[in-house]
């Protein structure tokens, strides 16, 4: 049985998972954009919460297929890798960009989605650690 460590962490994986977390969810909102789904003028939609629980699912679930151990933690990492990449955004941001034109989300809003974030990197690493433990074959393996 794997433990949930800090020991058991790969911080490399964790960037990987985010890296992949992001470009899902990116490809998915042009292809909610291109579709005319997802108005560009106005993000908060369903779309674009889909878009960004897709993507970090698919980040977490390659995480928990790469590291099985830990998948909790490795969740929750994804998410604060977030957290900080949004810290240095903002922080560039600051030397770039006017600040009186800069709108941002809510708190609430930004607590909403740094959670779903969380929850959507455990769930796919969670369930790809289960996956792995149980010895299931991934599909396309099974030659015969």
């Amino acid at each position: 049985m794997h433990t949930e460590h800090l020991s058991n962490v790969s911080f490399a994986s964790i960037l990987i998972g985010w890296v992949i977390a992001v470009a899902v969810a990116s490809l998915l909102v042009f292809l909610f954009t291109a579709l005319g789904w997802m108005p560009t003028e106005d993000v908060p939609t369903v779309w674009a919460i889909v878009a960004v629980a897709v993507g970090f699912f698919a980040g977490g679930y390659l995480t928990g297929t790469r590291d099985i151990e830990a998948p909790i933690l490795h969740g929750i990492g994804i998410g604060l890798t977030t957290l900080i990449a949004w810290f240095l955004v903002n922080a560039l941001a600051t030397f770039f960009v006017d600040g009186s034109s800069y709108t941002g989300l809510s708190a609430t809003a930004t607590a909403g989605l740094l959670l779903l974030q969380m929850v959507a990197a455990v769930l796919g690493s969670w369930i790809a650690d289960r996956r792995a433990l149980r010895g299931d074959d991934l599909p396309g393996e099974r030659l015969g």
